[in-house]
């Protein structure tokens, strides 16, 4: 069962984080744990519990009556609901299907209604992960397998691109918090997931320097040591060769760690874990992970200052 943080509760539920706070306080129906961050981590049952009181509130509902009938029931009412619970869910498979169907043969025009018309009416988080992310690794495998042309893949990446970076631009810019480098390794040109990886790490409130694909490990030192970062992550989608890693490992060991601590994501890290592991390089296995470290370099910065 996934975990979420207070913040990406209040995205996923339309409630504010205040009005979360009162109803479990007040009313006892929710059940978040303490991460080993002390941040409470709210489960996908608060989630869909949540929702479900939501709907029922915009449908006329009162929370006094609805608290009445305690965390159980409500959960077995939620569930017997899920189809409208899991509205959003069924709606981001069948527009990724739509959207697809729009590639071959392509037609810009309606891809690029449904996709902006999509994307503006949920949190942009809940975009990312459930629109523009599965409709990169789609469109890859299409391309993969001889589906569309190259282009066509190119257009895409770039459409995602855009919206990752317009969202971006309208976050402050951070001037304190936790210095942040964010890269893909020599060669790589896909960096979709390194984009998601800045964008999170703006979202928290960290100061982000990100670098895009196919970055010279040398010019990432020297960025680095100018920077001083209290952290540079390195975004691996695909695996490398273990000749390839094992050098790569060598020189970030060698010109990188000195200045900067380093961590690794993506599938293609997932695959050579054991090369990363070997010189304490530490993987990050998901986002939630990420979050959790981000979230504990923002309370170090902040202790520090």
């Amino acid at each position: 069962m996934n975990t979420h943080r207070i913040h990406r509760v209040a995205k996923l539920t339309g409630l504010s984080k205040d009005v979360i706070r009162v109803w479990e306080r007040r009313f006892g129906l929710l059940k978040p744990t303490r991460g080993a961050n002390r941040y409470r981590n709210y489960s996908d049952e608060d989630v869909a519990l949540l929702r479900y009181l939501k709907e029922q509130l915009d449908a006329g509902g009162s929370i006094g009556e609805l608290s009445k009938w305690g965390r159980e029931e409500l959960l077995s009412r939620a569930r017997a609901s899920a189809p409208r619970v899991s509205f959003v869910d069924n709606t981001f498979t069948r527009l990724l299907r739509e959207l697809l169907s729009t590639l071959n043969p392509f037609n810009r025009v309606i891809f690029e209604k449904r996709l902006n018309g999509a994307v503006a009416v949920v949190p942009f988080e809940e975009a990312l992960h459930g629109i523009l992310l599965p409709l990169q690794e789609q469109v890859g495998q299409l391309w993969h397998e001889n589906h569309i042309d190259v282009a066509i893949e190119h257009y895409v990446t770039k459409q995602i691109q855009q919206k990752i970076f317009s969202a971006m631009n309208q976050l402050p810019v951070a001037e304190f918090g936790a210095k942040v480098v964010v890269a893909c390794p020599p060669g790589e040109e896909h960096d979709i997931a390194a984009l998601t990886v800045a964008y999170r790490c703006r979202v928290r409130g960290c100061r982000v320097y990100y670098l895009g694909a196919n970055v010279p490990v040398a010019s990432l030192a020297n960025l680095c040591g100018a920077v001083r970062p209290d952290l540079t992550i390195i975004s691996f989608p695909l695996t490398l060769s273990n000749d390839k890693a094992s050098e790569l490992v060598q020189t970030l060991t060698r010109e990188v760690i000195p200045t900067s601590p380093v961590a690794v994501g993506g599938h293609g890290a997932l695959a050579m874990r054991d090369v990363f592991k070997r010189s304490h390089i530490e993987v990050l296995e998901d986002f939630a992970e990420l979050d959790h470290k981000l979230d504990r370099l923002m309370r170090q910065s902040f202790s520090r200052a």
